[in-house]
């Protein structure tokens, strides 16, 4: 079975907006067990680090579990770097096929999220490289790598702000 573009440009619209409706259950459920969710963070020669294993990165969980603890923070108030919770605005755009396999397509898509928080609204944009699995009809993320482009953050950045 082939992943169609249109059936993951879908996926990543609803993806964005569960963020912005902070509906995290369901976000949680866009993303299969065995995912790898990273972003790395730029080097001091402006290249991205490599190994999230050995090297700095901005968000690394190996898998869902991870974003399951973070989501679990959030619901119940225990993350201080997200209360008051950000009104966010996710954005996705060039969404492009890179790659297929039997059961899995490879993508990248460009990305702007504007999060207002304290009475101020900040922008992080930059590209996601995301590959998709077919489990039984439904489509689940199964890797992540979000590219952010921001060459200053003035904040902690979460799962949210991507």
């Amino acid at each position: 079975m082939s992943i169609s573009s249109e059936a993951a440009q879908a996926l990543f619209y609803r993806e964005a907006r569960l963020l912005d409706d902070r509906a995290w259950d369901e976000w949680l459920a866009c993303y299969a067990p065995d995912v790898t969710y990273w972003m790395p963070a730029w080097d001091d020669d402006d290249k991205l680090t490599e190994d999230p294993q050995s090297q700095i990165s901005l968000i690394y969980y190996p898998n869902r579990d991870g974003l399951e603890d973070r989501v679990f923070r959030i619901k119940t108030e225990r993350s201080s770097a997200s209360m008051p919770e950000p009104r966010t605005s996710h954005y996705v755009s060039n969404v492009e096929l890179l790659a297929t396999r039997s059961e899995e397509a490879d993508f990248r898509y460009n990305f702007l999220t504007l999060s207002h928080r304290y009475k101020v609204t900040d922008q992080f944009f930059g590209t996601a490289f995301v590959t998709l699995r077919d489990v039984a009809g439904q489509l689940l993320i199964s890797n992540k790598k979000i590219v952010l482009k921001n060459d200053y953050i003035r904040q902690v950045i979460d799962i949210y702000h991507v």
